[in-house]
């Protein structure tokens, strides 16, 4: 077990703080955004969608798994989801009794034009950025985001 830091460390001080700041900033970011392609999901539906895009057809339970959320909640959006015409669901070809969701074309569009909206609201706010700080920038939220998820996948 590693040893706990101590709250001295300047460094991982101004880590916390800024993680804090980018979660709040980047949700407050998504509000305050005049493009309605921002808009046409909420952050569930996005990161459900997007998931289901790259994976394939999910069971509620994996997905739930997959995205460290309870079953219950996901089963929630997913019903939400499915009355707005942006899931469907089939029977499980693995297990008949079970079902699997996956995107409609209404929801790839949607996540399309979120993910178009927000590749260009990042292209706008790191213009002044060299192409080196940028790609640096997603290395290490890459790392991060990897070290997030295997501290959740240890709990």
């Amino acid at each position: 077990m590693s040893a706990v830091p101590e709250f001295g460390d300047g460094t991982l001080g101004r880590i916390e703080t800024e993680v804090a700041l980018l979660m709040r900033l980047g949700e407050a970011t998504r509000r305050a955004t005049g493009a309605r392609e921002h808009r046409v999901l909420d952050r569930a539906a996005y990161v459900i969608l997007r998931h289901l895009a790259d994976a394939g057809p999910r069971n509620v339970s994996a997905l739930a798994a997959r995205l460290n959320l309870d079953g219950s909640t996901v089963t929630r959006q997913v019903t939400a989801m499915e009355r707005a015409g942006l899931i469907t669901r089939a029977a499980d070809p693995r297990d008949g009794r079970g079902t699997v969701v996956s995107p409609t074309d209404a929801g790839l569009d949607r996540v399309a034009a979120v993910r178009a909206a927000r590749t260009r609201l990042y292209g706008d706010i790191l213009a002044g950025w060299s192409a080196e700080d940028r790609t640096a920038l997603a290395g290490m939220l890459e790392r991060l985001n990897s070290a997030l998820a295997a501290h959740v996948q240890r709990r």
